[in-house]
């Protein structure tokens, strides 16, 4: 991928980096010769196999556990970071949680989680990890969402909390200039191996005629992980064509 090699021996840290999409950035990063960090909460076997599979692909790997909805769990977890590898060049905001539930029937609990997890994490994250990548003049890549944009009746909590990160996005961009581009790939339906109806239906809704994979969401994230400084505060929609309605 042309401007890869701009990533040997930076140091990429995936936040949720331990399975699915998480994960294939984490080898992304790996396979471009980047040092990578991820961090997990539930997954640590899942993390062991990733941590795995970035040294195979001939990478320095760390996990360290990390709730990203904690403020010092994070400053643990980047300190962890730059003690192992001195820095952080590229950090990407990957981890969140996605709930399908009725309007209706989402509990304050359920609010409260998604919006912890999904908008105030990255911003814990993103401030305890902001001198090193002042200094290194890094990037910051948020995971958002076609529900950022688009209204999806049975993911209120989701939405609008995917839709505070591509805000925050823009935000950041504009405050951490001209040192640290900040930039959000949003993707639409995403085969993860988790077969449904509604998968299936919008598949068929998609203008590709297909869900995409976590790969093409992986490559979106290089891109801006490798691209001019000159670009940032954008977001690039990884749906195949879904938001175009």
């Amino acid at each position: 991928m042309p401007g890869m090699a701009g990533l040997r021996d930076k140091t990429v840290l995936v936040t949720g980096g331990a399975r699915r999409i998480g994960r294939e950035i984490a080898l992304e990063a790996a396979r471009a010769g980047a040092n990578v960090a991820i961090t997990y909460l539930k997954s640590e076997q899942e993390a062991r196999r990733t941590l795995a599979a970035i040294a195979e692909a001939g990478a320095q790997g760390l996990s360290v556990e990390c709730d990203v909805r904690d403020a010092k769990s994070v400053k643990a977890a980047v300190e962890a970071v730059r003690r192992e590898f001195r820095g952080i060049d590229v950090l990407v905001n990957n981890a969140a949680v996605y709930q399908t539930v009725a309007f209706e029937k989402i509990t304050l609990e359920q609010w409260d989680e998604v919006f912890a997890t999904n908008a105030r994490g990255p911003f814990l994250v993103s401030r305890a990890a902001l001198s090193s990548l002042r200094q290194r003049r890094g990037r910051i890549i948020q995971l958002g969402s076609l529900g950022g944009l688009r209204p999806w009746a049975t993911h209120g909590h989701y939405c609008a909390s995917k839709a505070a990160l591509m805000m925050l996005t823009q935000v950041m961009a504009k405050a951490l200039a001209p040192e640290v581009a900040v930039n959000c790939v949003a993707p639409g339906m995403i085969d993860t191996g988790q077969r449904s109806a509604i998968r299936e239906r919008l598949a068929t809704k998609t203008p590709m005629k297909r869900n995409g994979t976590p790969a093409e969401v992986a490559a979106a994230v290089m891109f801006f992980a490798t691209a001019p400084k000159f670009i940032t505060g954008q977001v690039l929609m990884v749906d195949g064509g879904l938001g175009l309605g």
